[in-house]
């Protein structure tokens, strides 16, 4: 292997873990704003009020994102898996 083999893998994974995981983020981080501003208006300074709604977003958008994320991850693996004789050589 040599080690422009290696940081272009390793790239790869990075891109399809970031790919993966945005969703997710975006989602937290949108409803954690929302959250902060009706915080900001409303002077509730509850503690309980920032997590739960990041949380039950974030399961919701896992349920919606699910197939397209294991979708992407399958084909990724089946990739590699497949390419495993070229990477010995």
């Amino acid at each position: 292997m040599t080690p422009e083999f290696v940081i272009e893998f390793a790239k790869e994974a990075i891109i399809m873990t970031l790919m993966i995981s945005m969703p997710m983020l975006m989602l937290g981080l949108i409803v954690g704003l929302a959250v902060s501003i009706f915080q900001a208006v409303t002077s509730i300074q509850e503690m309980t009020l920032s997590f739960v709604p990041k949380i039950i977003a974030v399961f919701m958008g896992l349920l919606f994102f699910a197939p397209w994320m294991l979708e992407i991850l399958t084909s990724y693996t089946r990739r590699i898996i497949e390419n495993i004789p070229m990477y010995i050589r």
